[in-house]
């Protein structure tokens, strides 16, 4: 299966050429980093390409690098990744968009896929990312008056403030949170992988031959 996205990786490198930042295979899946300004063109070759034919975007998500590796990240403190399905050719890729500013703002897909409605705006709601351009921008998991974006690093862990009903107003109020911060242990990145590997290999094991029709 490495073998099928090092030559599918060829393909998006030829191309898209400098749209393109990075692409490279790891874990049996391609990984392709792209402009910011380019996600939409590069997103409609990838879903109309007959090469590639990604007609089904299955996930949207975002990512805070804030203190990743201990404060060792000097890159975007966001990113947004993207997860593509081609049932055609029955393959799948990964794109990753990273963002500076704040907020950290990106091109709404949704007219590519429509799908990615939903994904978009649980990813603002989370991480405070703007999709420029999106139908319906608000969010879809919090109170819509949650203040804050929960996923994002420096979100302490009890919030903001919490919600109670009030007897005399007859309604819910909001008001400072009551409760003590919480202590959090050191944030540990690991290294070994000790148990991806095996799972790599009996997924190569039990896919061979998946793409040989692709």
């Amino acid at each position: 299966m490495s073998d099928y996205y090092n030559k599918l990786a060829g393909q998006v490198r030829e191309r898209f050429g400098d749209r393109i930042s990075d692409c490279h295979v790891q874990y049996s899946q391609l990984t392709v980093i792209i402009d910011k300004d380019c996600v939409l063109s590069v997103c409609e070759a990838l879903r109309d390409d007959d090469d590639f034919l990604f007609t089904e975007c299955i996930d949207v998500c975002g990512v805070d690098y804030l203190e990743y590796g201990n404060g060792d990240w000097e890159g975007p403190r966001f990113a947004v990744v993207y997860h593509l399905l081609s049932i055609e050719h029955n393959h799948r890729i990964r794109l990753k968009v990273f963002l500076d500013g704040e907020p950290p703002i990106i091109d709404s897909v949704t007219g590519i896929w429509a799908c990615a409605d939903w994904f978009e705006r649980e990813t603002f709601d989370l991480f405070g990312i703007i999709f420029d351009a999106h139908p319906d921008l608000r969010r879809i998991l919090t109170d819509y008056g949650f203040v804050g974006h929960p996923f994002r690093k420096d979100f302490p862990l009890i919030g903001h403030v919490e919600m109670r009903y009030d007897e005399q107003q007859q309604r819910v109020i909001y008001q400072p949170v009551s409760i003590e911060p919480r202590i959090n242990q050191p944030r540990i990145i690991r290294d070994d992988h000790r148990y991806v590997d095996r799972v790599i290999d009996a997924s190569d094991d039990a896919s061979n031959g998946d793409n040989s029709n692709a």
